[in-house]
């Protein structure tokens, strides 16, 4: 058999040629029926090249059944199951979803609502019923998601009794449905340019999750990644989970309340979800709440926006920061504002990143009846004397003391109007709190709000009320608020 033979090139087949029709071609080219452009005899080598083909046609056809079955198996478990593990409040939004009745889907809820849980077994579920589609699942920051969404996603699998149909990888943070090859992509948008290269094997990314939506800048961030992904044909679900800040005028609260015709907005809380499924501890921290603060029961475990709509901070980002991220921080501040009783101390440590203009508190203490030598023994076993202590100079024998313990401290400088340059200062800047390291701090910068006067119109000026951290963060960051000011 001559070397030309062998390596003749196969004639071509047409483009795009449905799988029985390439069967049909391949066959006539082994039997040596179809004719070589220029009418010459197919080759031998043609033919056993067209074998070959055959052969790789029949296993993938092979292996496509079989997944085609696998898929079909898994889906039958979960349609027995998923029923059972929505929750009835979720019962009539998961009948939306599976007939395609809306695009859009906005839940919000308090602790224990069920939303995220929810979603979680909507999207595996969807991916069942759609072997073409895959899905994005998006937090604002990359490094929050494995103990949060993805953990989520992975109990969502279990409880539908599918964990031997996924592979489940962090490296990158993927669920892959094996008898399909379909992916759960999870990812944060803090990085643009890797969301931007978001790609899938197949098919499309047809359905999004954007968890904690309040944590997003805002409309505009999360429109920018639906424009990259709803593109091309078919059906799309995007799914958005949130607990509503307080504020009414936050940016989260305001777009859940304007209507469009292909968004259906659900609101659930922990009242609809079976007792059982709670426990009673939960349910015991929920009612502990509600008698000894009523607005913070309402807001962490009801949902509601309970504030007025005059928030002085409306540049909050209440997230996790992670260990890593702390120790990365190399721009570290700390203030403390003294108090005893009833006003409490408060310290705070943080960090300000000038070139992003965002301040992130990291620890806190406050408390009533706290002496200076007991604080300051706490803020060196803490290894806190890495950075100049900045202090209420109100209570210059405190700062002394202080000195006196080995606390690198001094006084703040104060002076007219300082207070309300340095509030409008941090109004202007990005302050991310994780309400498990700073409770109080939370609190705080939440709450803190505009009063009204007796005729409900809203007064110039800010309240000196329930701001003990907020002072302590101002005195913190006093030397850069001045440089500011001084360049003004």
């Amino acid at each position: 058999m001559a070397d030309r033979e062998l390596n003749h090139e196969l004639p071509r087949l047409p483009a795009v040629a449905p799988e029985e029709e390439a069967y049909r071609f391949l066959t006539d080219v082994m039997r040596g029926t179809v004719a070589e452009p220029g009418g010459r005899e197919v080759s031998v080598g043609d033919r056993l090249k067209a074998c070959s083909g055959l052969m790789k046609l029949y296993e993938s056809g092979l292996q496509a059944a079989a997944g085609a079955g696998e898929r079909e198996r898994a889906l039958a478990r979960a349609s027995e199951r998923i029923g059972r593990l929505i929750g009835p409040a979720f019962a009539g939004v998961l009948g939306d979803v599976l007939v395609h009745g809306h695009t859009h889907y906005d839940l919000a809820g308090g602790r224990g609502s069920m939303k995220s849980s929810f979603v979680s077994l909507s999207v595996v579920y969807l991916l069942l019923l759609e072997p073409d589609a895959h899905a994005l699942v998006l937090r604002k920051v990359a490094n929050t998601m494995r103990d949060s969404v993805y953990a989520q996603y992975l109990w969502a699998v279990e409880k539908l009794g599918l964990t031997d149909c996924f592979e489940c990888r962090t490296s990158p943070m993927e669920l892959e449905l094996k008898p399909t090859g379909q992916k759960i992509l999870f990812r944060g948008a803090d990085d643009p340019l890797k969301l931007k290269s978001v790609k899938v094997p197949f098919g499309a990314i047809r359905v999004t999750h954007f968890e904690e939506k309040d944590q997003f800048a805002g409309r505009e961030e999360i429109r920018a990644v639906l424009q990259s992904t709803m593109r091309g044909a078919g059906s799309f679900w995007n799914f958005e989970s949130y607990n509503p800040p307080r504020s009414r005028d936050n940016w989260a609260n305001l777009d859940s309340a304007s209507e469009r015709p292909d968004r259906l907005c659900h609101r659930s809380t922990y009242l609809d979800a079976p007792r059982a499924w709670l426990g009673e501890q939960f349910l015991l921290e929920a009612e502990n709440l509600k008698r000894a603060d009523e607005r913070a029961y309402r807001h962490e475990y009801l949902g509601e926006a309970v504030g007025s709509g005059g928030s002085v901070f409306e540049n909050l980002e209440i997230r996790e920061i992670t260990d890593e991220e702390i120790r990365r921080f190399d721009r570290i501040y700390q203030g403390v504002d003294w108090g005893w009783f009833p006003d409490p101390y408060a310290f705070v440590r943080l960090h300000y990143d000038p070139a992003r203009e965002t301040v992130v508190l990291l620890d806190e203490r406050v408390e009533t009846r706290a002496g200076n030598e007991e604080t300051a023994n706490w803020i060196l076993q803490r290894g806190y004397n890495d950075a100049c202590t900045v202090c209420d100079s109100a209570e210059p024998k405190s700062v002394a003391d202080y000195r006196a313990c080995g606390v690198n401290a001094r006084e703040a400088v104060k002076g007219p109007g300082s207070v309300e340059y340095g509030l409008k200062w941090l109004q202007k800047r990005k302050i991310v709190i994780d309400p498990r390291r700073t409770p109080r701090a939370f609190r705080e910068f939440t709450d803190y709000e505009f009063e009204k006067d007796r005729n409900g119109r809203w007064v110039s000026g800010y309240p000196d009320a329930n701001n003990h951290t907020i002072d302590a963060v101002r005195y913190a960051l006093e030397r850069v608020i001045r440089s500011y000011r001084s360049n003004a």
